[in-house]
């Protein structure tokens, strides 16, 4: 990155899903320190950082990022007075800074899911978050109702899951079992995209364990109520 300030590429919604399809497979933009610029590509808005480079999608204008990034004295979008700068304009607040990870899209069919799970739709807070930073939300429980499994179309189109599991069942492998049948929930060839705070080790265990793997970091801002 220059020492004038931030080299800002402009991209659009659809080449911002094909900046998630291409990090699914291990192809990641050039870490060439500049601010990917996209009009907002979901329900929420987000800021995404990969390896030497960030991607930022919302309903402001790339005045607003050069502005906003002078302001914070800063050249990382992910500072944050940045954060608060854009969740005030918006007019929500900053999501959790999350590490992203990915399940590869598999050129198989995939496995059977390794927990039965039944239909679930009774308000539960997940879901309810769910349903305001993704579109065509799911969610299934367990049989005992000790695990939960939220799958949804969030940032770009793509695959998102998310995951709980009940205190007393915890260590016994069922986050692994939620993760993996994730997988085998989506279309064929898709890849399913997960968001988990750092310090959630038990999580970004059971997401390791079942086959998924870093690439970024991200903030989301919800739009929805």
């Amino acid at each position: 990155m220059s020492a004038s300030g931030p080299r800002f590429h402009p991209l659009t919604a659809e080449e911002v899903a094909g900046v998630f399809a291409h990090a699914a497979k291990g192809v990641f933009p050039e870490p060439d320190w500049s601010v990917r610029v996209a009009p907002l590509c979901g329900p929420a808005a987000a800021v995404v950082a990969f390896t030497g480079c960030f991607v930022v999608t919302a309903p402001v204008d790339l005045r607003w990022w050069e502005h906003a990034l002078t302001e914070a004295g800063s050249l990382d979008p992910l500072h944050p007075r940045v954060l608060l700068a854009l969740a005030d304009h918006l007019g929500t607040t900053v999501g959790e800074n999350d590490a992203v990870l990915v399940a590869p899209p598999s050129p198989t069919l995939s496995p059977a899911p390794p927990v039965r799970l039944l239909p679930f739709d009774d308000g539960h807070p997940r879901v309810e978050l769910a349903r305001r930073l993704r579109d065509d939300v799911r969610a299934w429980t367990t049989v005992e109702g000790d695990g939960l499994l939220v799958l949804g179309r969030g940032l770009g189109g793509r695959w998102e899951m998310s995951m709980d599991v009940a205190p007393h069942s915890r260590a016994r492998g069922l986050g692994r079992a939620l993760a993996s049948a994730a997988r085998s929930n989506i279309p064929r060839g898709e890849p399913v995209f997960a968001q988990v705070t750092p310090g959630n080790a038990a999580s970004m265990r059971a997401l390791l364990a079942a086959g998924y793997r870093p690439i970024g970091q991200e903030v989301l801002f919800p739009l929805r109520s």
